[in-house]
């Protein structure tokens, strides 16, 4: 490859070369789900996009420690310092223990992931279990006096954080912005200026979930998790932070602040952020009660969808977008994806079926070569599909004795597909729906075997009459050298 890998860097808006600290070594932390509820589009979206950082990465040989959290508690309603905790108001809701939630809805989570084909984190640590850690940020930080303690909770101090460094960096916000566009919130009185934000609250005795601590029974503040397990598990500073745009404030804003404010230096060298999933423009998500959750969309049960789609169809239909563009859902835009992919699963098969000629009629290094530099241009997808479709019509071309393909050619394209459609993008091939899908293609198989003997019999009004009427019926039959290929439209 003559290209390295660059990657957009939200904190300095720009595209950059890619240098791990520490080479070969890779530190990578994401952002996980807060396990209230089930996973949506929305869910998929941040775990595609850091499961194909992930891949390429270890393709390109790099050890990578990945870490994924789980929030369990701390998570407020509004993503602001007052109200219910996400999880424990619907551990009150179902009469359940907030944990008895959490454990469902991690359980759940992995199940979707998997489904989609997201290769596990290496560690995936949870929120609760990290208290000891938090506790300890939070006493950092005041020692170096950015943070109050105000009856028995410790907020983090923005306006003297701000006098030495500057607050907002990654979002592009201010003090006097904030200053001007926050409210004053009820239960609030207790800070010094509105935007300030809690490192730890101190818990009203009805609160399920708090720890004891120096300063009061409480909880962690939401921001607090990242900033202290990231660092744990990969160390001062580390290469990648990733999450979804609408992280970047307050939480990840937040999580410079705090960690900068503890060790007088940031923990990330590169920001990435992916951009949103939205429904007639406006973002998907559990608060605004517009999202369909991954089930839904493996069920067809929902009213903006017309029909079952598969875990692969949803991975596909989020890569074909660029991560930092939005991803518009409609059941149409689906459908769309459902055929791409077929089309591309079908020809991936169909290399076994070449025949070789005496020579290419195409370049595969130079494919290869292209489909490289899409994904060294911050990960590329659009641009990485485009070539790999110009691949799928050669394949097409050459089964229908328009093209040929020499002999050693045939397993490089072979492993271009296993390592870009395969290993990098994670596409891989679907099981059968269910035993009539499989029966339906036996039979037009049999079906197809009866019409090419009338066409070796010099019989073609039969074999007209067959592919017609499988036109008819939705399936488009194509002719190869070797026979026939079929698809249902």
């Amino acid at each position: 490859m003559s290209q390295k890998l660059h990657l957009h860097n939200s904190i300095t808006r720009k595209k950059e070369k890619f240098e791990p600290l520490r080479p070969p070594h890779v530190g990578l932390y994401v952002c996980g789900p807060t396990v209230y509820g089930e996973a949506h589009l929305g869910h998929a979206r941040p775990a595609v996009t850091f499961d194909l950082l992930y891949r390429y990465l270890r393709h390109l040989e790099y050890k990578v420690r990945y870490v994924r959290n789980i929030t369990d508690v701390g998570h407020l309603e509004s993503d602001a310092d007052e109200g219910e905790d996400k999880i424990a108001k619907k551990a009150r809701l179902e009469e359940l223990e907030p944990m008895e939630i959490a454990e469902h809805y991690i359980r759940s989570y992995h199940q979707n992931m998997d489904q989609l084909n997201i290769l596990r984190p290496n560690i995936e640590p949870r929120a609760s279990g990290h208290i000891i850690e938090q506790q300890q940020l939070v006493r950092e930080i005041l020692d170096h006096g950015y943070a109050y303690v105000s009856n028995g909770s410790v907020y983090f101090d923005v306006a003297r954080y701000n006098e030495k460094y500057n607050y907002g960096k990654l979002s592009g916000r201010n003090v006097e912005e904030l200053r001007a566009n926050t409210r004053e919130l009820e239960g609030q009185e207790e800070k010094k200026n509105p935007f300030d934000f809690a490192l730890w609250k101190k818990a009203a005795p009805e609160h399920i979930m708090q720890w004891p601590s120096q300063w009061s029974s409480g909880f962690p503040g939401w921001h607090l998790e990242c900033s202290a397990m990231s660092t744990k598990y990969l160390g001062q500073p580390f290469d990648i932070h990733g999450g979804g745009m609408d992280l970047v404030f307050p939480h990840h804003d937040c999580e410079i602040a705090q960690s900068t404010a503890a060790h007088g230096k940031e923990s990330v060298r590169y920001w990435m952020h992916n951009n949103m999933v939205t429904i007639n423009g406006q973002k998907m998500g559990k608060s605004l009660g517009n999202f369909i959750t991954l089930n839904q969309f493996f069920s067809g049960d929902h009213e903006l969808l017309d029909q079952p789609f598969s875990p692969m169809t949803i991975r596909f239909f989020t890569l074909q977008a660029h991560y930092r563009s939005p991803l518009d859902f409609s059941s149409e835009a689906l459908q769309a994806a459902e055929k791409g992919l077929d089309k591309l699963l079908k020809a991936s098969q169909a290399i076994e079926k070449l025949k070789p000629g005496d020579h290419s009629d195409i370049d595969l290094q130079e494919m290869e070569e292209k489909c490289y530099q899409a994904l060294n241009d911050d990960l590329n997808t659009p641009v990485l599909f485009s070539h790999i479709f110009e691949l799928v019509r050669f394949i097409n071309s050459t089964l229908q004795g328009k093209a040929q393909i020499s002999e050693e050619d045939i397993p490089r394209l072979r492993n271009l597909f296993q390592v870009f459609v395969h290993e990098i993008l994670g596409l891989e091939a679907e099981e059968a729906k269910d035993e009539t899908a499989q029966l339906t293609g036996e039979l037009i198989d049999m079906i197809l075997q009866i019409r090419l003997e009338a066409k070796k019999n010099k019989d073609f009004e039969t074999a007209d009459k067959i592919r017609d009427r499988l036109t008819q019926l939705g399936v488009i039959v194509k002719d190869t050298r070797d026979g026939f290929e079929w698809e249902i439209q």
